[in-house]
């Protein structure tokens, strides 16, 4: 029996057709919401509440139909600090809270490229399924969009 593997790349999780690629503040301000750090913010809260998260491509999985994962830890970054402690606060309300998750894609700039590209992704919206203190899952989801009702009937002539 063969089997297809399907990798993500960039631009299946980009998904231009969703977002122009554009700064990290750009990026969440899309979604109400502004990080701590302009140039390497990880998460935010935005003004509906909802938490923007900042994510990596490589990170990224698809472990169902329709479902496109994101999977990380807080100890990945060796840097930890105020950016770290943000998150994890982030992550703890979004958990408790059962907030929504906003998705800010963050791909890193490849060989001759000196700009990395960032997406807001307005189209998928997640939530936070586990949350232990360091390892975390994100799972997004497609958001559907209800369409309006198709207008019946003959429409009427204006007279002056």
């Amino acid at each position: 029996m063969l089997y297809r593997v399907m990798t993500l790349s960039h631009a299946h999780v980009a998904n231009r057709s969703a977002s122009m690629s554009t700064g990290l503040v750009d990026a969440f301000r899309r979604f109400g919401a502004k990080p701590k750090n302009p140039c390497g913010g990880r998460s935010a809260i935005a003004g509906d509440g909802a938490l923007v998260l900042s994510c990596s491509i490589p990170r990224f999985r698809r472990p169902a139909p329709g479902v496109l994962r994101y999977e990380d830890a807080l100890s990945r970054d060796s840097r930890g600090g105020a950016g770290t402690a943000l998150l994890e606060a982030h992550l703890t309300l979004a958990r408790d809270a059962q907030l929504p998750v906003r998705m800010v894609v963050v791909a890193d700039a490849r060989e001759g490229k000196t700009r990395r590209k960032v997406y807001a992704r307005p189209d998928l919206v997640g939530r936070l399924t586990e949350f232990d203190g360091d390892h975390f899952i994100v799972d997004f989801t497609r958001v559907v969009v209800a369409a309006k009702p198709a207008a019946t009937g003959s429409r009427k002539r204006r007279t002056l």
